[in-house]
């Protein structure tokens, strides 16, 4: 009888654990960007950004202390705005992109400070070298996308700043400054699979034209030389 009970309760509950469970999300890796700023002999500072970032995300916005994140960024899509620079910033004294072609970032834990705002500490891999790295985190937004696939979207802004030699990346110390700042603008989608009511596409008055898929990517134009 006992047993019964028991099992009657552990199955009742299952679909509230099942709700309760935080959403997946994956990056979009067109709408995800990765800013770095670095002194440059003390003149100035040299701005460059990585696009293309992969990674999945489990958030609950109501449990911050619960979110994961797993990223991979695509160290050879580097852009310094020069390809002779971003060669430059590739070759084996410095980032080493041929053996390294990836930096990676793992969350070990979450520290929320207010609703929309948490430090995201991990592990950053980067040449070879893993250290830990704090990103502070805001949450930008948490809705249903307006266009197609109106999947449920969430958009961040972080910053964090980092040693370059502390992950070996130690070449050109009297040209190029040792620290780094980061800002990193991102938007992850939920995985088809943790879909609700929340993402279905809304309806449509009959004759409504339906707008395409990724009606919100840019078409090719023709660019002229300033």
């Amino acid at each position: 009888m006992f047993k019964r009970l028991t099992l009657s309760l552990l199955l009742a509950a299952t679909p509230l654990l099942a709700l309760a469970a935080p959403d997946s999300y994956r990056l979009d890796p067109v709408h995800t960007r990765v800013l770095f700023a670095v002194e440059h002999a003390g003149f100035s500072h040299a701005l460059g950004t990585v696009s293309g970032s992969e990674g999945v995300l489990v958030f609950d916005p109501e449990d911050w202390r619960t979110a994961r994140l797993e990223v991979s960024v695509p160290i050879q899509r580097l852009d310094l705005g020069d390809p002779k620079w971003n060669t430059a910033t590739l070759a084996r004294n410095l980032l080493d992109g041929e053996r390294f072609p990836e930096a990676r970032f793992v969350s070990t834990r979450v520290e929320p400070i207010d609703p929309t705002h948490a430090n995201v500490i991990g592990q950053l891999t980067v040449r070879g070298v893993t250290r830990e790295v704090t990103l502070a985190v805001t949450l930008n937004a948490l809705k249903r996308h307006p266009l197609p696939p109106f999947r449920r979207t969430a958009g961040f802004s972080a910053t964090a700043t980092l040693s370059r030699s502390a992950f070996g990346v130690d070449g050109w110390a009297s040209m190029i400054g040792d620290e780094v700042q980061l800002r990193i603008e991102a938007e992850a989608v939920r995985d088809r699979n943790a879909g609700d009511a929340a993402d279905a596409a809304p309806t449509e008055a009959p004759g409504t034209p339906t707008a395409p898929a990724h009606s919100d990517t840019p078409q090719p134009v023709q660019e002229t030389t300033p």
